[in-house]
């Protein structure tokens, strides 16, 4: 294993192992005695991890992250304020269909991964992608550009990743 492809697993292995535990502290508390039995967990589940998903040779740029972070939750917040207006005024004149998005993404995890978050865009939802690839969009209005809302949200998706 070259020098590069084993400081990228053990990246990998650091990386995932920090956030089991972090899951581990999230859903077992802070308690001094359970601790080692936690860093235990984590640095297993980082193994199997690592044994089921390989790295891939992708990481985050943390600047991209953010911005891509911070327009995710404004998202979703606006999902939320238009599910209250669907709520609050049920007369909303809404054009309910599918769209077709493609993709620029490569078909492997990143696409699936973008088509999951994705579904948190207001008034969308990815439903899969046809035999060309073609992401198939529910919109509660498609009379709404969807696609171009799709396309701006891959350009922040794609630039928070970095091949290595």
């Amino acid at each position: 294993m070259s020098s590069r492809r084993a400081s990228a697993w053990r990246r990998a292995a650091l990386g995932r192992a920090v956030l089991f535990f972090g899951l581990w502290l999230m859903i077992a508390g802070y308690n001094a005695a359970d601790l080692p039995v936690g860093i235990v967990t984590a640095g297993i589940a980082a193994a199997a991890s690592l044994r089921l998903m390989p790295p891939t040779g992708l990481r985050l740029r943390p600047a991209a992250t953010l911005r891509f972070a911070v327009n995710l939750l404004k998202q979703t917040a606006l999902s939320g304020i238009q599910v209250a207006l669907l709520v609050l005024r049920p007369s909303l004149v809404l054009r309910p269909g599918f769209a077709r998005y493609r993709t620029d993404l490569p078909a492997d995890g990143r696409r699936y991964a973008f088509s999951a978050l994705a579904s948190l865009l207001p008034g969308t939802l990815p439903t899969g992608f046809d035999e060309n690839g073609v992401m198939l969009v529910h919109g509660l209005d498609v009379e709404r550009p969807i696609a171009a809302e799709f396309a701006a949200e891959e350009a922040l998706f794609s630039r928070m990743l970095a091949d290595e």
